[in-house]
């Protein structure tokens, strides 16, 4: 899979043995966006050719000791012809392999649009070169359920499902909905951004959704975590516990952990001391490397400026040393980075240009690869390596060179602002975007001690050992374990209350709005069959009692029918989608009923013309209603989208709710309109001032009032998990829970804390 920084060095089996996982060594899931190898097509049929990287070297033999499957896409374009399963090598006698087909337009929207130019600039603090589109959106969100549902067939609830990096962070909230009960660990390989950054995006609460449906959620650093937490609690509403790091989301305990990832500390010691000691030389100019990926988050040309700022400032330094910038080519494709490179063959050949001497040019640019052998000396026998990204997940590079220094020790100049920061303080660090600082910190490092560059190099190295890649998958599979075997010891009625309590007593008069089929009772098959169950009557009634509690029922059946199946007296009743009202001082009637009632009976008498088995047209006078739950599940949605066409034909506004069309007068008139009409009536324009509201619905129709309460109210939404988002503030999970929160309110329970 992808890292935060360049990975140059290849596969190669690891001299540290990892730790064995914790017991009991569950089979292990991966789900990433590539395959640890790329398939490429020849005359001969697949290739494949194992992909480079510690990440794989470390998960390799995990998966080998407790078997597996790893879920990604293989690297190749999609192919009407394609034969899945010939897109991945043969199966071992512990790992199999499960590709993921994408087509080239999918790879372009999501990968390289949503993912590359909407997630990377964001979550880098990089605002002006994030695009985004719905588009791109809505591709994301079609593959990461792909993956899901891929990850979903190739394991059980005893695996563990470990999701990768930004570009599957939808993967989780996928995965959840078709498998409940399934172990999931997430980490996020780029830095989690904070509240103020991560709120710019459109999409922020779904992606939140995705992450926080996981048992874990991994980040680098404690910093990221922190982000993560407050991001769901001021978004999501989500009550949080920062002692322990846990968010508790829809009924579950959620881990957000702190994992610094490691590099294989072993195999660069091996390819550094392979390279041996740099030739011997009294008069050598010292040796300050710089190794990247091209792309716009890595601080390049601000390096480029502060070696031109040292000279400028210590030209004594003039044939003292050479920095030698490697140049990992990526995204060529992309127009921002065609023009970052550009940019920087501009800016090195102006330096070079301006101070090059007698055959010594201060800066060496490759824009190349390196093999292993060129990395290891490279690292071993540069003195200075600067590592100055303007922001990084955790920067890899940094903990290569290190583990690089088996002799004659260097100095690392490293990037407050990357992941790595946390670990290595024995670094220089320096603010990237400062020129004159990390100029600064070159001098230092050119004229650093032995002494202090011996000292330094020894804690990093420690350091850099001690949390190996190996480790990191060890402590991560623990960690992941630990979480999704907690148990949940809070319902979510629970944490609702907890989070309504102070809101409620704030204000002396609460206003209750519920709905009625799907929330105060169960969905049935025909309509008529939906009674109130004898406790929700008994709470009703309790309620209706309650000086300071407002009761209101918004439905979309009619007044009379609404009347006739709750009959508790004191309440106020809404029906028709709020085209008629009725309660203790407030009689309404919607003015275009009378106007639109020939329209709503011949749009009824054309339904019923359609004759379709199992459904049934549901005629209000105001409104109907076309429910298609008893139709064949796999004709359901031909046949309502064929009863749209008549309602708009007839001129009707049309509403899908849960397996029912709905059809009402075309008018700015709904569940929400209604809500505020009764708020005002009952307790004046200044209502916000003495009163709570809350709303709680289970439908598309209510989204209507979830919205216009949004602000000035709370509402609830009521089972789940809905087809799209919604703007509901909580959730519960059926009309039970209901009927207790509707208890709890009648009891006043909440006034307890009143302020």
């Amino acid at each position: 899979m992808p890292f935060t920084t360049p990975r140059t060095l290849p596969d190669a089996p690891s001299t540290a043995v990892p730790p064995s996982p914790p017991p009991p060594a569950r089979s292990l899931v991966v789900v990433s966006n590539r395959l640890p190898f790329t398939a490429e097509r020849r005359p001969d049929g697949i290739r494949f050719t194992r992909s480079s990287g510690g990440l794989v070297a470390a998960l390799d033999p995990v998966l080998g000791q407790r078997g597996g499957v790893w879920v990604g896409w293989p690297g190749l374009e999609q192919e009407p012809d394609d034969n899945p399963a010939a897109l991945v090598p043969p199966a071992g006698s512990r790992v199999r392999y499960r590709s993921v087909s994408l087509s080239a337009r999918e790879v372009s929207a999501y990968y390289g649009g949503f993912s590359n130019r909407t997630l990377w600039p964001l979550f880098h603090y990089l605002i002006g070169p994030m695009r985004g589109d719905a588009h791109t959106w809505a591709a994301y969100e079609q593959v990461n359920e792909r993956f899901a549902r891929a990850a979903a067939e190739e394991s059980t609830d005893e695996d563990l499902v470990w999701v990768h990096d930004y570009q599957l962070l939808r993967v989780p909230y996928f995965l959840r909905r078709l498998a409940p009960r399934r172990r999931i660990g997430f980490f996020l390989h780029i830095p989690f951004p904070a509240y103020d950054v991560f709120r710019i995006l459109p999409w922020s609460r779904q992606l939140l959704r995705g992450l926080l449906a996981a048992d874990l959620v991994g980040v680098h650093v404690s910093t990221y975590a922190q982000h993560l937490i407050t991001c769901a609690e001021r978004l999501l509403g989500c009550d949080v516990d920062r002692a322990t790091d846990t968010v508790h989301f829809e009924g579950r305990d959620v881990s957000v952990q702190a994992h610094p990832l490691g590099i294989d500390v072993g195999y660069v010691e091996t390819l550094a001391r392979a390279a041996g000691p740099a030739p011997p030389g009294a008069s050598e100019p010292a040796r300050v490397i710089g190794l990247d990926r091209l792309d716009y988050t890595k601080g390049i040309l601000e390096r480029m400026h502060a070696v031109e700022r040292l000279l400028e400032r210590s030209p004594e330094f003039q044939g003292r040393f050479v920095f030698t910038q490697v140049l990992v080519p990526s995204r060529e494709q992309v127009a921002e980075y065609r023009s970052l490179k550009r940019e920087l063959d501009e800016t090195v050949g102006r330096i070079n240009g301006r101070f090059s001497d007698q055959g010594w040019s201060p800066i060496r640019y490759l824009v190349r690869s390196l093999s292993p052998t060129e990395l290891g000396a490279l690292y071993r026998h540069a003195d200075v390596a600067l590592v100055t990204p303007l922001r990084d997940g955790m920067n890899l590079v940094a903990k290569e060179y290190v583990a690089a220094q088996v002799e004659e020790p260097g100095v690392l100049i490293l990037s407050e602002l990357a992941g790595a920061a946390e670990e290595l303080q024995e670094a220089l660090l320096v603010n990237p975007f400062d020129v004159d600082a990390v100029a600064d910190a070159l001098l230092r490092a050119l004229t650093m001690a032995p002494d202090e560059r011996r000292a330094r190099m020894t804690a990093l190295r420690d350091r850099v050992r001690e949390n190996s890649v190996q480790a990191w998958v060890a402590r991560f599979l623990d960690s992941a374990e630990a979480a999704a075997a907690r148990p949940r010891t809070v319902s979510p009625l629970d944490r609702v209350r907890r989070r309504l309590q102070p809101w409620l007593a704030a204000r002396p008069t609460v206003a209750l709005f519920f709905d009625y089929d799907g929330t105060l009772t169960p969905l049935q098959d025909h309509p008529e069959d939906a009674q109130l169950p004898a406790p929700t009557r008994a709470a009703l009634e309790s309620a209706a009692r309650t000086p300071n509690l407002d009761t209101v029922i918004v439905t979309g059946r009619s007044l009379a029918d609404i009347r006739r199946l709750v009959g508790v007296p004191g309440i106020t009743y809404v029906g028709n989608h709020g085209f008629e009202i009725e309660g203790p001082g407030i009689v309404y009637r919607h003015p275009d009923i009378e106007r639109f009632a020939g329209t709503v009976t011949r749009a009824a008498e054309e339904l019923e013309q359609l004759a379709v088995p199992g459904a049934q047209v549901e005629a209000k006078g105001a409104t109907l209603s076309y429910h298609v739950r008893r139709v064949a599940e796999g004709k359901r949605e031909a046949v309502a989208r064929r009863a749209a066409k008549i309602l708009k034909r007839r001129g009707l506004r049309v509403v899908s709710g849960k397996l029912v069309v709905e059809g009402r007068p075309p008018v700015p008139w709904h569940k929400g309109a209604a809500v505020l009409y009764v708020l005002v009536q009952r307790h004046g324009a200044d209502w916000p001032a003495r009163v709570r509201a809350l709303y709680v619905g289970d439908d598309a129709t209510d989204e209507e009032a979830f919205g216009s309460l949004h602000g000035i109210g709370r509402s609830i939404c009521v089972g789940g998990p809905w087809e799209t988002p919604t703007q509901a503030d909580y959730a519960l999970p059926d009309p039970d829970a209901v009927t207790q929160l509707l208890r709890w309110l009648a009891a006043g329970a909440f006034a307890g804390t009143r302020l």
